[in-house]
């Protein structure tokens, strides 16, 4: 081909080159684009995604009762006493209607308003239960109605044979309407097909409460647990649940009231906490960034409590309060149902509907109004959590602006326990957190100068789950941290100016690094979530023992690791020997082919004639800088955990447990969880 060929076929830009993907094709091609990520939390997604279709007819009336059943050969199944999916012919697909919801995007029964039997419904893009069968292996539909099972079944997304009768329902079964849906997720789409219990129980309870009457069933197969979630009390007994690790500071507040087509549903209540908790619904779909809904929600409280203190003497007209200080401790639920919510995208993270800012600006205000009147003393309460937010606010921006200006007039000096890297780029570049003179002084020997900086501190620092900002920027360890990261705190933090993308806690492997370790992850979690979240920090795993047979060498992170390890180096030392004696022309006792069996003793011994010594490290400075640099800081061998934040309302609830004031739950979790810990020093 001559060069002009090749540049006249490189130009060329025809409608053959353009690809159509047909049917599912879509979904297989780009999951991620329906269902989030084909991580852990996408494969759980397909769960949602079905058991909103049951909810939908809830909460059209249709049904009050959804079973969930992991089962043993790895599928999940959902089954609800709904009205069943049509199973006629649809006049437009010339298919049943059972195969057009599964097999059509953007099919469903939730585009034609009312006279579709949904007002409301939060899978309103119709590409729900298509999505999951074209995700799926194996899926297999049946519909209960009109006194007979029907049944049909895919394989990744295509029908295998016509929808056909299966058998008969007798006038004594629990279900005579309903659907079921039992689907099999595609292990080559997925990182894993292992669904997890827990995460399903929890989001199902969530449902529960926001679904009054409706009755859940989960049961996972393989272990024999059965759970079952009814709440009568709806988002209430919810709020209850969110602070009951809480010290609350006012009654809860319910308010609920439907403008228009919007249905407001909202609970109410302080806590001593500092953060603000907002849990956030549209139609039963949780929106984790909010939305419209949250926005009115927000300007209604800021406007009505303002009022209120002003208009009752507790502030001056000129001292008004800022949302950050209403806020303040403040756990509040949100659920709205409308009939056509704009989602952002098929994961629905946030609602983008105007009216409902509109609706729940209006409904909020005056119900707040009400109460605050019709209750003084509650609203006492509430302007004195209000005013004291305030106040620290104040307090933390002097005390913030104070760490600021002393850097400038430093010079932006680093802190004096910071051995800085050379490199100048945050993505190359690594911080280990180490506590202790002798641990820090070792890192820095071992360490690589070129993008590793090793902060030493001193002691443990202050817990900052009970402690406000000026508090804790008056604990100089806390203060180091904050300007070795160089992006700021509060209001001013920067995660795009942070010095570092691999923030190391590296503390030794007993209680008391444990403990730096817990404080130091409240410490990110509360006022650096975005580090987190971003993936920037990390947990170091020096190792427990160093187990040494003849001149070889290995490393162990565990006991049961440690008892490998010296099988193996004995097994390979007693090879060896009985190698040299062959090649000598010597025999091989019986007694020295004996198995290796669990070591008894710690420190050494002797197995079968080969010498051994295990040395366990109590601490990093008990290892020398060439050991350190190899085991836990040498990029090509070292192990570090990366910490994410899966579940935020979870991460915050243990930390409060373990961090916070009430010694009960602490108590409790430490009973609870006791015998899980291994390699406890005391």
């Amino acid at each position: 081909m001559t060069k002009e060929e090749k540049n006249k076929k490189s130009n060329s830009y025809t409608a053959e080159n353009i690809t159509v993907l047909e049917g599912l094709e879509p979904v297989r091609k780009r999951p991620g684009m329906y269902i989030g990520s084909t991580s852990v939390t996408g494969l759980h997604h397909l769960v949602w995604e079905i058991v909103d279709n049951s909810v939908d007819e809830a909460m059209a009336g249709h049904a009050d009762k959804v079973w969930v059943l992991m089962q043993k050969d790895g599928g999940v199944s959902v089954l609800d006493n709904g009205r069943g999916i049509p199973v006629d012919v649809h006049k437009t697909t010339k298919k049943s209607g059972l195969e057009t919801v599964l097999t059509v995007l953007h099919a469903g029964g939730k585009f034609g308003g009312e006279a579709s039997g949904y007002k409301v419904s939060g899978g309103l893009h119709g590409v729900g239960a298509s999505v999951v069968n074209a995700l799926s292996t194996k899926l297999v539909a049946q519909v209960y109605k009109d006194g007979k099972i029907y049944e049909q079944s895919y394989k990744i997304g295509k029908p295998q044979g016509q929808i056909k009768v299966v058998g008969k329902l007798d006038k004594d079964e629990p279900i005579q309407h309903g659907t079921r849906i039992t689907f099999y997720p595609d292990d080559t789409i997925f990182e894993t097909v292992k669904f997890n219990f827990k995460t399903i129980l929890e989001h199902l309870r969530s449902q529960a409460y926001l679904t009054k009457g409706l009755h859940f069933v989960i049961t996972d197969e393989a272990e024999g647990l059965t759970y079952q979630y009814f709440f009568e009390g709806g988002i209430l007994s919810y709020l209850k649940q969110f602070n009951r690790n809480k010290k609350t500071k006012s009654q809860a507040v319910y308010i609920a009231k439907q403008v228009g087509d919007v249905a407001l549903e909202v609970a109410i209540q302080y806590t001593d906490d500092f953060e603000e908790r907002i849990l956030s619904y549209a139609n039963n779909v949780y929106t984790p960034e909010g939305g419209m809904h949250v926005t009115g929600f927000r300007t209604a409280l800021t406007r009505v409590i303002n009022s209120y203190a002003t208009k009752n003497n507790y502030v001056k007209e000129s001292e008004k309060l800022t949302g950050e200080d209403m806020r303040e401790g403040l756990s509040a639920i949100i659920s709205v149902k409308l009939p056509n919510p704009q989602f952002e995208g098929q994961t629905k993270a946030k609602l983008g509907n105007p009216e409902v800012r509109t609706a729940a600006e209006a409904v909020v205000g005056e119900a707040l109004e009400i109460y605050l009147e019709e209750h003084p003393q509650e609203a006492g309460k509430i302007i004195e959590k209000v005013i004291l937010a305030a106040k620290a606010r104040m307090a933390a921006r002097a005390a913030r602006d104070s760490v600021i200006r002393k850097g400038v007039l430093e010079g932006l000096a680093l802190p004096g326990k910071l051995a800085d890297c050379s490199e100048s780029d945050p993505a190359k570049c690594e911080m280990y957190i180490v506590e202790g003179e002798s641990a820090g002084g070792t890192a820095k020997q071992g360490r690589d100068r070129r993008f590793q900086a090793i902060l030493s501190m001193r002691g443990k620092i202050l817990n900052v789950e009970r402690a406000r900002m000026d508090r804790m920027l008056a604990n100089q360890e806390i203060k180091n941290i904050i300007i070795a990261l160089g992006a700021g705190i509060g209001e001013m933090f920067d995660v795009a100016k942070l010095r570092y993308h691999r923030i190391v806690i590296m503390t030794d492997a007993d209680v008391d690094g444990s403990h730096i370790r817990t404080l130091l992850l409240t410490l990110f979690y509360r006022y650096f979530p975005d580090i987190i979240k971003n993936g920037y920090v990390y947990i170091a795993q020096p190792p427990l023992f160093k187990v040494q047979v003849g001149r070889d060498a290995k490393y162990a992170f565990s006991d049961d690791q440690r008892d490998e390890v010296l099988k193996e180096l004995v097994k390979a030392a007693k090879e060896k020997k009985a190698a040299n004696k062959k090649a000598k022309g010597e025999t091989e006792s019986p007694d020295n082919q004996a198995e290796v069996s669990t070591v008894e003793e710690t420190t050494g011994g002797n197995i079968d004639g080969i010498k051994y010594s295990i040395q366990r490290y109590k601490g990093l400075g008990e290892m020398n800088a060439e050991q350190l640099w190899e085991t836990t800081m040498d990029p090509a061998a070292r192990v570090m955990l990366q910490v994410n934040i899966k579940d935020a309302e979870k991460v915050s609830e243990i930390f409060e447990i373990l961090m916070g004031d009430e010694v009960a739950p602490r108590k409790r979790f430490i009973t609870t969880h006791a015998k899980a810990v291994k390699n406890l020093d005391i």
